[in-house]
């Protein structure tokens, strides 16, 4: 009875620790301070459509889709691209946290975000080609 009892105990102990590694934290969204050079109110916005849906992979291991035929307008610049935030919805990546982002793109490539709540920005270790459009 008393093997019986460690053994159920010695199982429950496996299991507890499994649950608690899956559920160990994602790795953080890696970040740096930034300061956007915001697109001035008085000029027009200019505006892009993603035009084929696109799948990023984060370095947190997860991936987020930029939808075929979203419209993005450009918010401002950063040293490392041009500021593009989603129009009409919010777009968001994730690791530990979940993160509003907009898009950080140089040369018709995402190379990262910018994360407004923070404002940080989030560099892509792989930057992604895109297949863009204008938006008149």
């Amino acid at each position: 009875m008393k093997t019986s009892f460690l053994l159920h105990l010695r199982r429950f102990e496996l299991a507890a620790g499994s649950c608690l590694a899956l559920s160990a934290c994602a790795p953080m969204i890696a970040t740096a301070p930034v300061a956007i050079e915001v697109t001035q109110p008085s000029a027009a916005a200019r505006r892009i459509q993603i035009l084929m849906a696109t799948t990023v992979g984060l370095d947190t291991g997860y991936s987020r889709t930029l939808a075929a035929k979203s419209v993005w307008s450009r918010v401002g610049r950063l040293p490392q691209g041009e500021v593009y935030r989603p129009v009409g919805t919010i777009f968001t990546i994730e690791g530990r946290q979940v993160h509003e982002a907009y898009l950080v793109i140089r040369d018709k490539t995402l190379v990262g975000f910018y994360l407004p709540g923070e404002q940080n920005y989030s560099p892509l270790s792989t930057a992604v080609p895109l297949d863009l459009g204008e938006v008149e």
